[in-house]
């Protein structure tokens, strides 16, 4: 198993052992002891799973304090293209994203920690994404930024007139207007 940490503080990309043979596959999704020690006293509460459609585009979605949540997410079938946003106002990487494609083949996972806005896009004809949460939904303290906000210079490789997004989603705030994450 390998923790890569990237450029923004806190997040990590998680490539984990893979072990194949002429039945198929097995790996450790997740094991507490093999995190990083900065991120280990994480407790995961909830997970999630979602099937879409090829073009889907779900986010850019956070939770403010104190309902706010850190991620692990990752694509079991399929393959998405993972986006997160920083928004911690005190970060150096304020207002910056980082993508990342995760499918069923690499079985790459995505650390996001509180104070990120995460989205996903559907690149294959299908896709189940699964993620772990260590604060339960809250929707009354969801925030969000708008996927399409030119400031944000996203390539969501899927052409804009093919995407499919929700009506809440399409009308989320530009990034210079969201909720503060405080």
């Amino acid at each position: 198993m390998a923790w890569i940490k990237t450029k923004f503080e806190g997040v990590w990309i998680f490539e984990p052992k893979i072990w194949k043979d002429d039945r198929g596959y097995f790996l450790e999704t997740f094991t507490a002891t093999s995190m990083p020690e900065e991120i280990s006293n994480i407790s995961f509460v909830q997970d999630n799973e979602a099937k879409s459609t090829r073009g889907v585009l779900r986010g850019l979605h956070y939770q403010l304090p104190p309902y706010d949540q850190t991620k692990l997410v990752r694509c079991v079938v399929g393959e998405v293209l993972d986006v997160i946003v920083d928004v911690r106002p005190d970060s150096a990487t304020y207002g910056q994203h980082l993508s990342v494609i995760l499918n069923e083949i690499g079985k790459k996972q995505l650390f996001v920690p509180k104070g990120f806005a995460h989205s996903y896009v559907v690149l294959s004809e299908t896709a189940i994404f699964a993620y772990k949460c260590d604060n339960y939904y809250a929707p009354q303290q969801e925030g969000g930024l708008l996927y399409s906000d030119p400031n944000l210079g996203i390539d969501w490789i899927i052409p804009n007139n093919e995407l499919i997004v929700s009506e809440k989603d399409k009308n989320l705030p530009l990034f210079g207007n969201h909720k503060t994450f405080l």
